[in-house]
């Protein structure tokens, strides 16, 4: 089993590792920390900066642009091996044995889609170096990893704290029923103490789906509490979290009223932007 977290240098990175780690030892797992290099951004400066130099002017201009541009790179490289450096002892502190690093070049998303058919888990800060935090902004990197995995994403919060509840946010859709089964499969839950709770009517059909997704753990040795709860979707997870102490909060990427490949479930993305605890995704 592979795990393999993105860290980028910024304040998250140390929760990237400790989740990563804690999730690594549960499993019995690889652990890669990824450092991705984007491409270069096109310069800033005007493109006939040299336009109307003398020949000789504009030959030496661009030839101490370039030896610029590769300074640039080299130092990214540089500081891109440090973050990778202090990631490995950051998460063999918390507790990984089989810790590698990997630096790539080009796109967070051209290397999840390279590397998912090796990958059992992924694992991301929910903000990166430009965050806004003011505006609880969702990392562009995060909201891109999520629309296009097809493994689970493990979305760490800013700090790490260990873990021992866990709330599954259930609404009987095909992801959140992909959770639940996953989930009986995993020892990453083995333990814990687990709550599934629905939002919705206390109707006949909706108590059929809880006490499925009951047994379903429940054949995986997980036992768990069913809770079904009226009320506005968002505003009843972030109570229960709050009230109950939760550390991990666990979700389908999509609801069964918004099952579009290319869009985060309104419910999934405002957890992201509010739940001050990790999360898990299924897809």
């Amino acid at each position: 089993m592979k795990i393999r977290a993105f860290v980028d240098g910024s304040i998250y990175s140390q929760s990237v590792c400790d989740h990563a780690a804690w999730a690594a030892g549960r499993l019995q797992a690889e652990l890669q920390l990824m450092h991705v290099l984007g491409r270069r951004e096109a310069a800033s400066v005007p493109s006939d900066l040299s336009g109307a130099l003398a020949l000789g002017a504009r030959t030496t201009l661009l030839q101490e642009l370039s030896e610029l541009d590769e300074q640039r790179s080299k130092l990214a490289q540089k500081r891109g091996r440090a973050i990778l450096e202090d990631a490995a002892g950051m998460a063999h502190l918390g507790g990984a044995d089989k810790v590698t690093t990997k630096l790539r070049h080009g796109d967070v998303l051209e290397t999840l889609e390279a590397l998912e058919a090796e990958t059992d888990m992924f694992v991301i800060g929910k903000r990166g170096e430009a965050a806004d935090f003011a505006k609880l902004h969702l990392g562009s990197n995060l909201e891109r990893v999520v629309r296009a995995a097809t493994r689970p994403v493990f979305v760490a919060s800013r700090a790490f704290k260990p873990i021992q509840k866990v709330l599954v946010a259930f609404d009987g859709s095909v992801n959140s029923l992909k959770a639940v089964d996953a989930m009986s499969r995993s020892t990453l839950y083995a333990g814990l103490q687990i709550k599934l709770l629905m939002v919705g009517d206390r109707s006949a059909e909706n108590e059929k789906r809880i006490e499925d997704a009951r047994a379903t753990l429940s054949g995986g040795s997980i036992t768990a509490e069913a809770e079904i709860v009226e009320g506005h979707v968002e505003a009843v997870i972030a109570e229960r979290v709050e009230q109950e102490g939760i550390n991990l909060l666990v979700m389908g990427t999509h609801g069964h009223s918004r099952i579009r490949s290319l869009i985060i479930g309104s419910t999934t993305t405002e957890m992201l932007r509010s739940c001050k605890i990790p999360v898990m995704l299924y897809r």
